[in-house]
């Protein structure tokens, strides 16, 4: 029953993560990949949430879903690292090193405030 709850998270995160690069397309913001990172520190700070608060309050069948379905659909490593490719590439290093530092650091940060949320 777990991987019907983790294959409709993810469906759903997917779609979300979907919806977030047509509302932040990478080019608007001059090459910066602004809607990946949206995604992923947003999905950092939802993952910090279920897994510290809401985890004591709900089914685990429903913490999979949203950790590992909705978490995981809606955060994307591969198109992150697609991205850094793409800056290294082009010779985008200051770029490429705003982009690292602010997925890394802000991806634990949000993490960090979601469990104490």
């Amino acid at each position: 029953m777990q991987l019907f709850y983790i294959f409709i998270g993810g469906g759903v995160g997917s779609v979300l993560r979907f919806l977030i690069g047509k509302l932040l397309p990478a080019g608007c913001f001059h090459g910066f990949p602004v809607g990946t990172l949206m995604a992923n520190l947003l999905g950092c700070l939802l993952i910090g949430i279920f897994n510290a608060s809401v985890a004591r309050y709900i089914n685990p069948d429903l913490k999979v879903m949203l950790t590992v379905g909705l978490c995981g659909g809606f955060t994307t490593m591969s198109t992150f690292c697609n991205e850094s490719i793409s800056m290294v590439n082009g010779g985008q290093w200051l770029l490429l090193s705003l982009y690292i530092t602010s997925t890394i650091l802000g991806g634990l940060f949000m993490v960090y405030i979601g469990g104490k949320i």
